[in-house]
């Protein structure tokens, strides 16, 4: 079957899909300035927002590997400010699994928009991690300690800062030297949205009552965090999960401990830092997502059938649907 069938007909962005090393499709669609119609291209830069967390969890478990850290370091013994309310006994192996139950500064499950956190805080104040401390350090915990897998955005914003702490690096610059630049993913970075690079596609919001797109430069950090914000291309994403399964960017030991289940909660399923998806033989097979406003991104890597999926939308396409029907009516 034609893959482009199966795409949205107002669909903007790129999609890729990779069975045993050969491309089936790869193609962009849309426009990445929409007023100046500059359209996006295969080699465009994607925000892709949660996305991040899996770049995050590897430069973690590469620190971990190297014996710099360990799952059961707590963050009470490695942050150097006051943690107030939050449980100092918060290990570092419940905050890539989501079982921390540390207050999330943006938390979903009361939450419906994350441009709501900017109301009343400046977005454009975002431009390191630490910038976020202020929306959830005065708050409670969330649950006891372990208790439950509760999907946390601060957690990750804390294991940025551990990054930094450990390394004397800001997280992002600990990833661009230990995975992005290595392993040749030269498009992808943390960059501010008035700072952009060369082939970045805006993203945007479809304003119903205008009958216009605006961009979501108010609705998101003007810098990604911990918590995710990275720009990357299908191209590097790629070449994350060939270094990843081929054992360069973490051992082969370590990423069958990331690929294993850690976490779950009812039909949700997570190893370090990725979701998994439950097979019918009870295997789990990766995969990570993002999604804010204007930016949708998901991708796959089913290891059995050796199929490499990868969707980005810059103005919040259904990435998901577009994916299931990818699985449900090619993949075979």
């Amino acid at each position: 079957m034609n893959i482009e069938k199966l795409i949205e007909k107002d669909f903007s962005g790129v999609i890729s899909v990779r069975k045993n090393g050969e491309e089936l499709i790869k193609k962009a669609y849309g426009f990445a300035d929409i007023n100046n119609k500059i359209p996006n291209e295969v080699d465009t830069k994607f925000a892709t927002a949660s996305a991040g967390k899996a770049f995050v969890a590897v430069g973690i478990l590469q620190l971990i590997e190297n014996r710099k850290l360990s799952f059961d370091d707590n963050i009470g013994n490695i942050l150097d400010f006051d943690l107030k309310l939050i449980d100092r006994n918060i290990t570092v192996k419940q905050l890539l699994t989501h079982t921390s139950g540390i207050p999330d500064y943006f938390d979903e499950s009361i939450m419906n928009e994350y441009a709501q956190l900017w109301q009343e805080f400046p977005n454009y104040k975002i431009r390191k991690s630490i910038d976020l401390l202020p929306l959830f350090i005065n708050k409670p915990m969330m649950y006891k300690t372990g208790e439950k897998f509760q999907y946390n955005n601060t957690g990750f914003v804390v294991l940025g800062l551990i990054i930094e702490k450990i390394t004397g690096l800001l997280f992002d610059e600990y990833l661009t030297e230990n995975v992005f630049i290595p392993y040749e993913m030269s498009d992808t970075g943390y960059y501010e949205l008035d700072r952009l690079p060369a082939k970045c596609a805006n993203s945007y919001i479809y304003d119903q009552n205008r009958n216009e797109f605006y961009t979501n430069i108010y609705s998101v950090d003007v810098k990604g965090t911990g918590a995710g914000g990275a720009f990357t291309t299908v191209n590097d994403i790629e070449k994350f999960w060939d270094n990843l399964l081929n054992g360069k960017l973490l051992s082969s030991n370590m990423v069958n401990k990331m690929f294993t289940l850690q976490s779950s909660y009812e039909n949700n399923y997570y190893g370090y830092g990725i979701w998994l998806e439950k097979t019918e033989d009870g295997t789990y097979e990766p995969w990570f997502q993002g999604c804010d406003p204007g930016v949708s991104f998901i991708t796959s890597y089913d290891r059995s059938k050796n199929i490499n999926i990868t969707i980005i939308s810059n103005i919040g396409n259904n990435v998901w649907e577009m994916k299931r029907k990818i699985d449900e009516n090619v993949i075979l």
